[in-house]
């Protein structure tokens, strides 16, 4: 993705349902996002924020990506679970931000929080993250026919500061893959 993201809270498809294989990085999981996605384009969306499967209250990806949020300064993910794809990316961003110190915070997100938090300004930032993106910020969420605008920023900054949270962490995750700071946690092999 080259451009932030219009994202749309997706109600009435399910990508997984818990008891599945929703946790696998496998083709079925994904190939029921095809037509709702097709769907969200036509209403002028690049993707959708998947919902649980069952009340869709709760908020749980976003296309092909685990989703962040950073709410009253915490950085916000939803909780693993049978339903969610154990990400290596959101495992490495989620350790870069803890080192880092900010708040990080894996626990549900209804839909209703969410919401109330945009439009609030509680929920300042919100992105994707997975392995061909590493990091994806959104610049609309539609919610129930109504779109919240989000800023997104260029810079990042650990401390919040203004900056953006995910830019931060995007390039801090750079940084390491391509050998512009120490990879300190073993991620990278080198091949001789």
């Amino acid at each position: 993705f080259g451009r932030p993201l219009r994202v749309k809270v997706e109600k009435d498809f399910v990508r997984a349902v818990g008891g599945g294989t929703g946790y696998a990085k496998c083709g079925g999981n994904y190939g029921g996002a095809f037509y709702p996605t097709q769907q969200a384009r036509a209403e002028g969306y690049d993707q959708v924020i998947w919902t649980d499967g069952l009340q869709h209250r709760y908020v749980e990806e976003m296309g092909m990506m685990n989703i962040f949020c950073v709410i009253d300064g915490a950085l916000v993910t939803p909780p693993l679970g049978d339903t969610l794809l154990d990400g290596i990316t959101r495992d490495s961003l989620l350790t870069i931000a803890l080192d880092a110190g900010l708040t990080v915070e894996e626990r549900p997100v209804t839909v209703d929080e969410l919401r109330e938090g945009l439009e609030r300004g509680r929920v300042t930032e919100v992105f994707g993250a997975g392995t061909a993106a590493v990091v994806a910020p959104i610049e609309a969420i539609g919610i129930d026919g109504i779109d919240y605008p989000l800023k997104v920023a260029d810079g990042g900054a650990a401390d919040g500061g203004g900056e953006s949270v995910a830019f931060y962490l995007k390039q801090e995750l750079d940084d390491i893959r391509y050998g512009r700071k120490p990879d300190k946690y073993g991620w990278n092999k080198y091949i001789d």
